[in-house]
């Protein structure tokens, strides 16, 4: 690991100043001189690998801003401050009475222990497992842009059939970010701009030829809180998780859903995959399909055929089409049946 400064700012502002200074290139968050650090369960990893190396490391634990540890909920909503821990949240009562599928994507993704450190701003900027983006010997655009992508033509059964380009075809692996995309979250985010709201869904670009661009944050912006609306079909919603093994391995494939039902029809539904995605996925195509259907097996698998109807799967990870099929479809059925 390269040395650093490691800095404690007590308030928002000076670490965005921080930050806003030592920071060369602001449209490549990754590749800055400072980076902001909270769990630190994904960053920690990194920097102990030499995939980044920041000059500065900006610990976030010191800020004195109540919110940012807070849990609120009101009739409108919830709001998670960002140093909320996964733990913290996954065993909210609110959480899991109104939120079911938010617990469930949080308490599946990790250990005990990583829910305990990580952060849920921290959770939701995760970066890749890509074996090659961990690996610095070799090629990866996200990584060293214009390196090329290993993957490509290496083992690549973990990667995405979703959302994939030329440049890079490396799998989001966050569980939680599934849950907030399909519940319309939005993040709030402070930074040299001052303040700003953004959609869940604008949060995190597709890899496109500039992979090493990740989210729409700037190098000195920091999420503040996440902030979930009070919708019908919240209550009626769940994470289902397919995995190698039952503790805590990445998704395979992975569908967040939520339901507003009518009888059998359905009224809404809000879908998202993981696993199987460059980004945290919201299957809108699928979302159309079950609008109004009566929800059976039938119009549940139709769902899934438009939910992979663009999928460009490569030599080791075809599979994950017919398994992403398969776990939609059961979690259709499966959120259906919930006592709500």
């Amino acid at each position: 690991m390269r040395p650093f400064i490691y800095e404690q700012p007590t308030d928002i502002s000076a670490a965005v100043a921080v930050a806003s200074r030592f920071t060369t290139n602001e449209d490549q968050p990754t590749r800055a001189n400072a980076q902001f650090i909270a769990g630190g369960t994904n960053l920690a990893d990194y920097m102990k690998l030499g995939v980044v190396a920041p000059n500065r490391l900006l610990d976030l634990n010191r800020l004195e801003e109540p919110a940012l540890r807070q849990i609120r909920v009101t009739d409108d909503g919830i709001r998670f401050g960002a140093l909320v821990r996964m733990g913290e949240a996954a065993d909210h009562s609110e959480v899991k009475r109104r939120y079911p599928v938010i617990a469930d994507s949080l308490r599946l993704a990790a250990s005990g222990q990583i829910r305990n450190m990580a952060s849920l701003a921290g959770n939701v900027l995760q970066r890749t497992r890509c074996e090659y983006f961990r690996e610095t010997s070799w090629a990866c655009n996200k990584r060293v842009p214009g390196s090329g992508c290993a993957a490509m033509e290496g083992f690549n059964r973990q990667h995405a059939v979703l959302g994939a380009s030329d440049a890079c075809i490396a799998t989001y692996h966050g569980d939680f970010a599934q849950a907030l995309i399909a519940l319309d979250a939005v993040v709030r985010a402070e930074g040299s701009r001052g303040a700003r709201k953004i959609p869940f869904a604008r949060l995190h670009r597709l890899p496109r030829d500039t992979p090493h661009i990740e989210t729409d944050l700037a190098a000195d912006e920091i999420i503040t809180a996440i902030e979930v609306p009070a919708v019908p079909w919240a209550r009626r919603s769940r994470y289902l998780k397919i995995r190698d093994r039952e503790s805590y391995a990445f998704a395979l494939a992975s569908a967040a859903v939520a339901l507003d039902l009518d009888g059998d029809s359905v009224r809404e539904a809000r879908i998202a995959l993981g696993g199987v995605a460059t980004v945290p996925w919201r299957a809108k195509e699928a979302e159309a399909a079950l609008q109004g259907k009566k929800l059976d097996e039938a119009s549940a698998s139709a769902a899934a055929e438009a939910a992979f109807a663009d999928a460009e799967p490569r030599r080791q990870n075809a599979f994950k089409v017919e398994l992403g099929k398969r776990t939609l479809v059961r979690a259709l059925l499966e959120t259906r049946d919930m006592k709500v």
